[in-house]
């Protein structure tokens, strides 16, 4: 039988959760943070997403409020008794001189697995936002599952980004040649908005031989990466994170 979880979260200026549910699998914790930021931790509380599963996770960073999401653990993308797919919907918005680290751990794609990730932010204009996404296809000595992705991020009601990945088994042919993974079976990216770019904008560079940082139409940065592992990933979005979002 499959699932159907909602988790929310809102922040408050003054380091308050007013609201913190759990719900199925999507167990959420406030734990320590170092610094001005409240944090809260998603913990897994049993194997999800299956195929078939609906998950979704809800924040509001109100206005002045600094939050810091990550996860205890990788999700894994599991193979269902059904050919449905799962899905797994996050919707975010950001107030008016508040900021979000939203740095969650990988996303592994099962072999026999088909998840659709979908990230919705909406930002407002003084916002600042750190967003991080890491795709490991199959564990290892392992093919892929179907792992499709979409990140849409609007900026005072104007579109900031609006991209889509898709890898494994039914994605467009070539996902794995030359041009995208380049037989890579990790990859990442980390998008930081942050309105002081307008008055220093980034430079497009290299941060290493598989990755980059590209500015994007707005006060914000998109670096990409592929690489042989999770480890490898992390490390070359460690080092944009460093020169990016020193807030």
């Amino acid at each position: 039988m499959s699932l159907r979880a909602t988790a929310r979260i809102a922040a408050d200026a003054d380091g308050g959760l007013p609201l913190l549910v759990s719900d199925g699998p999507l167990a959420l914790r406030r734990t320590r943070a170092s610094g001005p930021y409240t944090r809260v931790t998603v913990v897994g509380a049993m194997s999800a997403p299956l195929g078939g599963d609906r998950l979704a996770v809800e924040t509001e960073v109100r206005d002045g409020a600094r939050l810091l999401v990550d996860s205890a653990a990788a999700t894994l993308a599991l193979p269902g008794r059904g050919a449905e797919p799962a899905a797994y919907d996050v919707r975010i918005g950001v107030g008016e001189g508040a900021v979000l680290r939203w740095l969650p751990e990988q996303v592994v794609s099962v072999h026999g697995s088909d998840l659709r990730m979908r990230t919705v932010v909406e930002l407002a204009a003084t916002a600042r936002l750190v967003l991080r996404e890491e795709q490991i296809l199959g564990r290892h000595g392992e093919p892929p599952g179907t792992l499709v992705t979409r990140l849409t991020v609007r900026r005072a009601g104007r579109p900031l980004l609006d991209q889509e990945l898709a890898f494994g088994p039914g994605a467009p042919g070539g996902w794995d040649g030359g041009a995208v993974l380049g037989g890579h079976r990790a990859t990442g990216q980390l998008l930081v908005v942050d309105p002081a770019f307008a008055e220093k904008p980034v430079r497009p560079r290299l941060i290493g031989e598989h990755a980059a940082v590209t500015p994007l139409a707005g006060p914000a940065a998109l670096a990409t990466a592929v690489a042989p592992d999770a480890l490898a990933v992390r490390r070359l979005l460690d080092t944009a994170l460093s020169e990016l979002a020193p807030f």
